[in-house]
């Protein structure tokens, strides 16, 4: 079997170091491995028009700013096929037969549907589009049959309802679909970064991201003005570290080489974390260091955007063929859904010849 991943982002906004640091980094990383056989990476637009169908304008604009991140993060259209998922029309009749299969309870019990809803203050105004989104996944992942989809741990019941969905589909229809497997960052502090805030998730519509396209003086802002210990008044006060966005954040970008060209005075990120929990170590000196790390990371990135944004009829054109690419993919698919399902009327010479010997008896 051919190993294929799938993964997608909500064009409701630029991506921020959240999604770098859970998934778009390691896409890179596999991208680049000649591990997988197929790479597909969705703009999912119609996903983000569940929640913002009186704004489509503003999902129509970020189209465009998803993909400058993924190209200036390094995702190589040579390599890996960047598609927007509105323009898979597949997609839809997939979501609408598997919807068969999925009872609304099981939906109401999604830990992922029921955090966004609250999330987003819905209660008992949820739109239907929203609610039935783990069906809409399932049809984006099988519909390009991958076996690997890289995304947070917050993602985990998503990936268990379709794995659902394709064991249901099988068993009524036979062996048709393929089961996903679900793939986390290897960084465990990268699986979730918390906002800017100290609050759980790092979120556009909270406004404590920091974002991928972000200049150095809004990162230096950011990184200065982040929640800490709020304990930890005074330079020698100890600090608690578990919690601790800063440190966090440290979990997930910092390397031994940073300590080297950085803080030459600390062992580790170990001893820099003692230090400030016994006292003497102050916010300001740990959050230049974090200013530091992150300008490292995000500078090169920072500088291809440049080099895309000077040429936005060709991103385009990677959108387009991409998508064209991926519209293959996803019809091919849907041939083998509808002659499992018997509803390949036309394409079935064997049915209509029995028909016709039925009623010419």
């Amino acid at each position: 079997m051919k190993k294929i991943i799938l993964t997608a982002d909500r064009p409701t906004g630029k991506l921020h170091i959240g999604h770098y640091a859970g998934s778009l980094k390691n896409r890179v990383k596999l991208q680049n491995s000649g591990e997988y056989d197929k790479i597909f990476i969705m703009i999912a637009d119609a996903q983000a028009l569940t929640d913002n169908a009186d704004n489509p304008e503003k999902v129509r604009q970020n189209i465009i700013e998803v993909a400058l991140d993924y190209l200036s993060c390094g995702i190589d259209p040579q390599k890996s096929t960047i598609l927007i998922q509105s323009q898979i029309p597949q997609l839809c009749e997939l979501t609408f037969y598997y919807a068969n299969l999925v009872t609304v309870s099981r939906l109401q019990r999604n830990p992922t549907v029921k955090s966004e809803i609250k999330m987003r203050n819905f209660e008992a105004s949820i739109p239907v589009g929203f609610f039935t989104y783990p069906i809409s996944q399932a049809a984006d992942i099988t519909a390009f049959d991958a076996t690997t989809v890289p995304v947070g741990e917050d993602q985990k019941p998503m990936l268990e309802q379709t794995s659902e969905i394709v064991r249901k589909f099988n068993s009524v229809y036979g062996r048709t679909l393929v089961e996903p497997s679900i793939l986390l960052p290897d960084n465990k502090a990268s699986l979730r970064l918390p906002g800017t805030d100290g609050m759980a998730k790092m979120s556009k519509s909270l406004g404590n991201c920091i974002y991928l396209s972000d200049s150095a003086d809004q990162i230096r802002k950011k990184v200065m003005g982040m929640f800490t210990d709020p304990d930890h008044l005074r330079v020698a006060d100890p600090g608690k570290v578990d919690g601790n966005p800063v440190f966090i954040y440290l979990d997930a970008f910092s390397k031994q080489e940073h300590f080297d060209r950085y803080l030459p005075e600390y062992e580790n990120l170990d001893a820099l974390k003692n230090h400030y929990r016994r006292g003497g170590l102050g916010d300001v000196k740990v959050k230049k260091f974090l200013i530091s790390v992150l300008e490292e990371e995000l500078e090169p990135i920072r500088e291809r955007r440049k080099i895309y944004e000077h040429d936005i009829p060709g991103v385009y054109d990677i959108l387009k063929k991409g998508t064209e690419k991926a519209l293959e993919t996803a019809s091919a698919t849907m041939s083998r859904v509808k002659d499992a399902m018997k509803i390949n009327y036309f394409e079935d010479r064997q049915f209509i010849s029995e028909q016709i010997k039925k009623y010419s008896e």
